[in-house]
């Protein structure tokens, strides 16, 4: 069954697609700005995992995990950089 994560305030959904866009661009891949989830089938390919638009249904959790996690791993040390930037900042 498809689980699709909403965002406690929907209103940023259109900054965060612009931020995984602009992370995964920094990585080396080649992302449409109008549809940046579609980043996951270029990562899937990358990690030799068979993700295809549409049905997914025989796709382990683990492989499922390693494609997001690749994604949000990404999203998550950029954050994290960001913010050591602004706290470096400050000192």
């Amino acid at each position: 069954m498809a689980r699709r994560r909403n965002l406690l305030v929907p209103e940023a959904e259109r900054g965060v697609s612009a931020f995984k866009a602009e992370v995964m661009r920094q990585e080396g891949y080649d992302v449409d700005p109008e549809r940046p989830d579609d980043v996951k089938y270029e990562v899937a390919e990358e990690l030799g995992i068979p993700l295809h638009p549409g049905g997914n249904g025989k796709l382990t959790t683990e492989e499922a995990g390693q494609v997001g996690g690749q994604i949000g791993g990404a999203m998550v040390r950029e954050m994290i950089r960001m913010a050591q930037e602004k706290i470096a900042r400050r000192e």
